[in-house]
C-alpha cells in the first residue's frame, strides 16, 4: 500500500517500514526482489536500521537522478549542506542524515516526488501555516497537490484490491514509460 504509486509510476519513492529478525536475511530478501525490479526501472535500499526494524525506500532512479537535477531541488539541496547531488550521493548523504538524527531531514521529500517550492515552504515555516495538508504539507499549488492526493489514493486502493486478488509486487510495478495496470471490469 505505501508503495503503490512507485510501482504505477505516478512517483519517485516511497518510504515504507519493515520489521526484520535477521539483518542478513533482511538484505537476501532485498537483493531478490531487486533482480525481479530492475527490469521495471525501481530499486529498493534500506535507508536506516535499528532494533529490528528497517526504513526502506523504493525508487525509480532515472526519475530520482532527474528529480535531483531540477533546478529548484538542486539548488534547496545545496543549501541544507548537500556537496554532490549525483545521486548515489545525494542517497548516501540521505542515509547519514537519517542515522546521525532522531528526525527525518526534511529535505527527504525531494526523495519522494514532493514538490521543491513546498519542502521549501515545510523548512521556512517549521512545518506550519501551509495551505493544506494531504500526503505532505501543502505551500504551493494547492489544487495541483490535491490532484496527486486523489490520484494516489485511487492507485494505492487499486493495488491493494489487485493484491487481494493475488498480483505480486513484481506484476504490479510498471516498467518507466509504461502505464499502470488497469482492472479487467
Amino acid at each position: 500500500a505505501h508503495t503503490a504509486p512507485t510501482l504505477a509510476g505516478l512517483k519517485t519513492g516511497s518510504l515504507f517500514p519493515c520489521a526484520y529478525s535477521s539483518w542478513p536475511v533482511l538484505l537476501r530478501e532485498i537483493r531478490a526482489m531487486n533482480r525481479l525490479l530492475r527490469g521495471k526501472g525501481l530499486c529498493l535500499i534500506p535507508l536506516r536500521h535499528r532494533a529490528g526494524r528497517a526504513l526502506l525506500y523504493l525508487y525509480r532512479p532515472a526519475r530520482l537522478s532527474r528529480d535531483l537535477a531540477a533546478e529548484d531541488a538542486a539548488t534547496l539541496l545545496e543549501q541544507e549542506g548537500y556537496a554532490d547531488l549525483r545521486q548515489s550521493r545525494a542517497l548516501a548523504e540521505l542515509i547519514q542524515r537519517l542515522e546521525r538524527f532522531e528526525d527525518f531531514p526534511h529535505e527527504i521529500g525531494l526523495f519522494l516526488s514532493y514538490p521543491p517550492e513546498d519542502v521549501r515552504g515545510f523548512i521556512e515555516h517549521g512545518g506550519r501555516n501551509c495551505k493544506c495538508v494531504g500526503c505532505w504539507k501543502v505551500y504551493g499549488d494547492a489544487k495541483r497537490a490535491q490532484d496527486t492526493f486523489r490520484a494516489y489514493k485511487l492507485c494505492t486502493d487499486r493495488y491493494r484490491a489487485y493484491s487481494a486478488m493475488g498480483a505480486t509486487v513484481a506484476r504490479l510495478a510498471v516498467a518507466d514509460g509504461a502505464s499502470a495496470p488497469q482492472s479487467k471490469a
